[in-house]
């Protein structure tokens, strides 16, 4: 048996079409995970704004229940930027509403601008206080 020292490389089949593989998955796979990690940044400054709407709506709602006169101006100051904030008085409760803006990442903000909503109901402390100096109070006495 003849072995020729020249030849032992070439015994094992050369793989020349892998050549490249990784620079092409590269090249579309990093473009995705950026856009997913932009996504999910996005995410979670949507979640915070959504939770400063629902504090801006507590804080609105108990200041209206103690009858502040600036309840409005308070929950706006909690509120993300460019937030609509009503309130609302009933006969025994005060319900403030607040609406705020929320564009999307990027260049792609307005095709994922989403709308963040919170609501929050109290009831109106002068009401309770009256009722109950009158004997009418929901407390029993």
């Amino acid at each position: 048996m003849r072995t020729d020292p020249g030849r032992a490389w070439s015994l094992r089949p050369r793989q020349r079409g892998d050549a490249g593989f990784v620079t092409a998955e590269t090249a579309v796979a990093l473009p995705a995970l950026l856009l997913l990690a932009a996504m999910l940044i996005w995410g979670v400054l949507a979640a915070a704004a959504q939770i400063r709407c629902v504090d801006a709506a507590r804080v609105g709602a108990r200041a209206a229940a103690r009858g502040e006169a600036d309840a409005a101006g308070l929950a706006r100051a909690a509120a993300p930027p460019g937030a609509q904030v009503r309130v609302a008085l009933a006969a025994d409760t005060v319900r403030v509403d607040v609406e705020a803006p929320c564009a999307g990442p990027g260049r792609l903000g307005g095709l994922l601008a989403v709308r963040l909503t919170a609501a929050a109901v109290a009831a109106r402390e002068d009401v309770l206080v009256a009722g109950a100096e009158a004997g009418g109070g929901p407390w029993p006495s």
